[in-house]
């Protein structure tokens, strides 16, 4: 289909459909928030998706509190999973993630993270965790720098 893959080879299985979730900036028309965008999204993808296909989330249904949302997100992938859909979900909502534990049809990966904190950027096969590692990323980034000297 024309998809660049950063690999020697690829093999996939066929698929009714290819859906994506992600995150979009805020409606600055103010017409709806954006946890309800989000939902109208979802709502457009279920009147369109079939058995079969795939779908990827990227820190969907994030917009609200933690508790609402992964509520909301469970019950859209396991709605999914029991209609064979297959489900790429990537998201910081441990109380989401910890709903899925015992369910033999979801497979957790997680960055890879040495001991120094430092990043190989490969992800493995692990179960999740309580706590997010992105702090030091944050600081890095959008933290200024701390200027020295006295103020005019």
């Amino acid at each position: 289909c024309g998809l660049f893959v950063a690999a020697d080879s690829f093999a996939a299985s066929v698929r009714s459909g290819l859906f994506s979730h992600y995150k979009r900036r805020e409606d600055r028309g103010m017409r709806s928030g954006k946890f309800d965008e989000e939902l109208v999204r979802m709502s457009t993808i279920a009147d369109d998706i079939r058995r079969g296909a795939l779908v990827l989330f990227n820190e969907s249904f994030a917009a609200t509190h933690e508790g609402e949302g992964s509520e909301i997100a469970r019950q859209v992938v396991t709605a999914l999973l029991d209609n064979d859909i297959t489900v790429f979900f990537v998201s910081h909502m441990y109380a989401f993630a910890r709903s899925f534990l015992d369910d033999d049809r979801v497979l957790f990966l997680r960055a890879e993270r040495d001991e120094d904190g430092a990043r190989s950027f490969r992800l493995r096969e692990a179960r999740p965790l309580p706590q997010s590692y992105g702090s030091d990323l944050y600081e890095r980034i959008f933290k200024p720098a701390a200027h020295g000297g006295a103020a005019a």
